[in-house]
């Protein structure tokens, strides 16, 4: 008896294991269809990230120049905390985009 990772939650289970006692997924059927809709589960995931940081950060920009000229104040700051937020946040998500695409091949 060997332990494997479960395709569904990556959890240690027993590979004579008929179903993930975790999940409750059942293992002897086409296992390949359950790990090809977690990964496309997993890439929508960082896909809706990706897309919050870039709305963070474009929030950001318009704050900054609102009314046509550069911010001051408390709007400055507001428009640059959102925009190294959604910048910041957006490199972070791409970067864990291209890990997932690896992990995939």
């Amino acid at each position: 008896m060997a332990l494997t990772s479960c395709p569904i939650c990556e959890k240690r289970i027993s590979d004579k294991a008929r179903e993930c006692p975790h999940c409750q997924a059942q293992l002897q059927g086409d296992l390949s269809s359950a790990q090809r809709i977690k990964r496309i589960e997993k890439s929508s995931q960082l896909m809706n990230h990706s897309l919050i940081a870039m709305t963070i950060f474009i929030a950001g920009v318009v704050v900054w120049f609102w009314g046509g000229e550069v911010a001051s104040g408390t709007r400055a700051v507001v428009g640059g905390v959102l925009f190294v937020f959604g910048f910041i946040g957006y490199l972070i998500t791409r970067v864990r985009i291209i890990l997932n695409k690896r992990k995939q091949l």
